[in-house]
């Protein structure tokens, strides 16, 4: 009677236990565990337990639905996209945009297309007015100087190596040629490392060394405090949403659907549900192509798309920038989305 859904191929998310502690917790019970049905032998491996118990399974995101069948090839596996729930994350300036010309939007998600018969003038004037409240936020807890006119980029996840939070930071001077010849470029960083994992703390100590190496020519900042209201004001108020994931690591993702609600175009490795919700150029850019092709040529990707694509269109072509933001929240916004989620589970797992 069970429905299982797997959320990630990292190995710290499958959880094992050794075979005496198991026996230790589950006493009696663990006769009822026969090894041949749960995979009871040297370990109880939970994930194991969970495919077998359960009449469907999926994954979040069709390439994560991939990944886990070839984890677990003897299982059927099937995959649904998870989404946000859209006015949990819409700001403020965009529901009562919304709320103006599309009256039902909250409980009809679909409605959210419409995006491409607002006047762009609103959407544009709705944008800036989130970014207003990120910006005043940034200058008031980190004294960052930041420019409500700068083309701000956003970043912000749980810090740990498969996510490379650092790959921006790959060649600081190609960073600062790019601000200097094409357009004043501000970063916004936030998110923390779990307790136990080492890489993540040195990550964030590399991005902060990135800070003060580039002081002056590009204004980056690492929010501390990082919270669901700061991911609100983050994914609302940026212009550019960045995720740089390490292939096939990312299971689905959920920030840049946070973002496209609002607007914001995402720039990203193609993984997760980003290789479903990526038209380039029509609501966001991609980095490199499907599949690992490692950092130097990711992070090539990601500086050739800012200086050819992403700043002269935001400081020159404005009016094609802002095609790509109502698109983002015409196509992406009105898919990715708890309604869409809830009514593929209701179908395909619950009945």
């Amino acid at each position: 009677q069970c429905v299982f859904t797997t959320h990630t191929p990292v190995p710290a998310g499958h959880d094992k236990f050794p075979m005496d502690l198991a026996g230790r917790v589950l006493g009696e019970r663990r006769a009822s565990l026969a090894r041949e049905t749960f995979g009871w032998d040297q370990e109880l491996n939970l994930t194991h337990l969970a495919l077998i118990v359960s009449h469907y399974v999926n994954g979040v995101a069709k390439k994560h639905g991939e990944v886990s069948r070839n984890m677990f090839s003897e299982q059927r596996i099937d995959a649904i996209t998870n989404g946000v729930h859209a006015a949990t994350w819409m700001s403020p300036p965009f529901q009562r945009l919304f709320d103006r010309y599309v009256s039902d939007w909250r409980e009809d998600n679909f409605g959210l297309r419409a995006a491409l018969e607002i006047p762009r003038d609103q959407i544009w004037e709705a944008h800036r007015e989130s970014k207003g409240e990120l910006v005043r936020y940034v200058n008031r807890t980190a004294n960052a100087g930041m420019d409500l006119d700068y083309l701000t980029i956003g970043f912000a996840r749980r810090a740990t190596a498969y996510k490379r939070p650092d790959l921006l930071f790959s060649d600081l001077d190609r960073l600062r040629q790019i601000a200097s010849r094409v357009g004043p470029l501000q970063i916004v960083y936030s998110g923390k490392a779990h307790p136990h994992d080492q890489n993540g703390k040195e990550i964030i100590q590399r991005i902060f060394a990135a800070r003060d190496a580039l002081r002056g020519q590009v204004n980056l900042v690492y929010l501390q405090n990082y919270d669901l209201e700061l991911g609100r004001l983050m994914t609302s108020g940026v212009d550019v949403w960045l995720n740089t994931p390490q292939p096939p690591m990312e299971a689905s993702g959920t920030s840049g659907m946070k973002a496209a609600l609002n607007g914001v175009p995402s720039l990203s490795v193609l993984d997760g549900w980003w290789i479903e919700g990526c038209i380039e150029g029509v609501t966001g850019w991609a980095i490199g192509t499907a599949g690992a092709e490692g950092d130097a040529r990711d992070a090539e990707s990601l500086y050739q798309k800012l200086e050819e694509t992403i700043l002269p269109n935001f400081y020159g072509d404005s009016s094609r920038f802002v095609e790509v933001m109502c698109h983002a929240i015409a196509l992406n916004g009105a898919f990715f989305n708890t309604q869409r989620m809830i009514q593929q589970y209701v179908v395909k797992a619950y009945f």
